[in-house]
């Protein structure tokens, strides 16, 4: 009678330890699932902002780099340092703004002031931005060109807690169009989003 008592609460455990591991750790490491009504929109595709957007090109030449941002979602609170950084290193050179995919969103001064950010950034709450991006996950970073064209959607890099500098995809992709290179492979990695699902950033 023991012995299955002792048998049972070590299974109990172990389905225990594996709904956590698949919650907190594994789910997040899978592709995030295509939504069945998904609008691609492919790479160097023209990307119509909504209104809410419009004052993100004035008429400087610059690219734009949008980061989607979820306080919700695990993998994007991971990256915020790496976002940061990429502000810090080439904010003279292409504008930065937050798309924040929350109902209980931030505002600009609780963001700047949680991830010190080293200016303010413009902090847009607009689901329509993600569908004109084609995205369908948080973090996602995208770059649009001067042209508003879309040139690069995806991953900071290929660790969900973005803190492996050796896949630095987003960085590259940025480098490469601020070296007017426009003709970038992009790894497959970097193309296929990972996290939390939208509109609800849920797996």
């Amino acid at each position: 009678m023991r012995k299955k008592l002792a048998i049972s609460w070590l299974l109990v455990l172990a389905i225990g330890v594996g709904v956590i591991f698949w919650r907190y750790e594994w789910k997040y490491s899978l592709p995030t699932p295509v939504p069945d009504n998904y609008h691609a929109v492919g790479l160097g595709s023209p990307v119509r902002l909504p209104s809410t957007a419009a004052s993100l090109f004035p008429t400087d030449n610059k690219p734009l780099f949008l980061h989607f941002f979820n306080p919700d979602c695990p993998c994007s609170r991971f990256n915020m340092p790496q976002f940061r950084a990429l502000v810090q290193q080439y904010g003279k050179q292409a504008r930065f703004a937050i798309v924040v995919m929350s109902p209980d969103a931030f505002t600009a001064e609780e963001l700047q002031t949680k991830f010190n950010l080293p200016y303010p950034i413009p902090v847009l709450n607009d689901s329509a931005i993600a569908a004109s991006c084609g995205v369908y996950s948080t973090p996602q970073a995208v770059i649009i060109d001067k042209d508003q064209k879309l040139f690069y959607r995806g991953n900071y890099n290929r660790s969900r807690y973005c803190s492996d500098e050796k896949t630095g995809f987003a960085r590259l992709a940025l480098v490469g169009l601020l070296k007017n290179n426009y003709s970038q492979n992009f790894d497959p990695l970097a193309l296929k989003a990972y996290g939390c699902q939208l509109p609800t950033c849920n797996r």
